[in-house]
């Protein structure tokens, strides 16, 4: 957890954009994203499960939790583990309702801003990164088995890319009746950009080879919705072998 520096109450501007594409090879695209900028919740997923059963679900998912989140009076923690024990349970149940959706799923990455602070929460290999200082630096874990092989010695990260497992996901947001979600906390700073992806962007482009498309379109003083398409233009040009979605999150002055 990112501890809470001095005068993080102080409410942050925040701008942003997003953008999502079925990739170069995808007929459909089961990748989805929601944001309320009134009420400063973020959420991407990406749905798994055959035919068009992974699009309901990752739609569901961030339709739900960011409607959720929005309307709670909660404190953001608590706001957020309901929104998310809520959309899990919904999801669930509507696969087991209907037989074409039974083992749909979906990844989760979710933010919540409140005054300076940013409330994190992600299931599966969705991601958010920040960057601050022309540095991108990665915030989550992958659910992911060869994450863990990696953090365990058993595989190298250099292996880990090339692995035949590597889709292979340990935590989704709706394929059992629980799931845990991983929360951190951070202090925004005037200047820093949240990323939040899925795995079609960060399996195409390395941590640096973004950091760069940021920094060339940001810097140059392009908007946030230039550089998630330069981001997606990137990853499509390196092959586009599945649906990509990016969303940017500014702290602006």
């Amino acid at each position: 957890m990112y501890g809470l520096a001095a005068g993080w109450k102080q409410r942050v501007n925040l701008r942003a954009a997003a953008c999502t594409h079925r990739g170069a090879l995808r007929a459909n695209n089961e990748d989805a994203f929601r944001y309320s900028m009134e009420s400063r919740v973020f959420a991407v997923c990406d749905g798994m499960g055959g035919a068009a059963a992974g699009e309901v679900a990752s739609r569901m998912a961030a339709d739900l939790i960011v409607e959720c989140v929005a309307a709670s009076a909660k404190a953001p923690r608590a706001a957020m583990e309901k929104a998310i024990a809520e959309a899990n349970r919904k999801i669930f149940a509507c696969a087991h309702r209907e037989t074409a959706l039974l083992g749909m799923g979906t990844t989760l990455v979710l933010v919540r801003v409140e005054d300076r602070v940013a409330h994190l929460a992600h299931i599966g290999d969705s991601r958010c990164y920040r960057w601050r200082g022309d540095v991108l630096e990665r915030l989550t874990q992958d659910h992911s088995l060869v994450d863990e092989q990696v953090r365990l010695g058993q595989i190298s990260a250099e292996d880990a890319v090339r692995s035949p497992y590597r889709n292979v996901i340990t935590r989704a947001l709706g394929t059992d009746t629980t799931v845990a979600a991983d929360f951190q906390e951070l202090v925004l700073e005037t200047g820093d950009v949240l990323l939040l992806c899925t795995d079609g962007l960060t399996r195409e482009l390395s941590d640096a080879r973004m950091a760069a498309e940021l920094a060339a379109h940001l810097k140059a003083g392009e908007g946030l919705p230039e550089a998630c398409e330069a981001l997606i233009e990137a990853a499509n040009a390196a092959g586009g072998r599945d649906n990509i979605t990016c969303l940017l999150i500014a702290c602006a002055e």
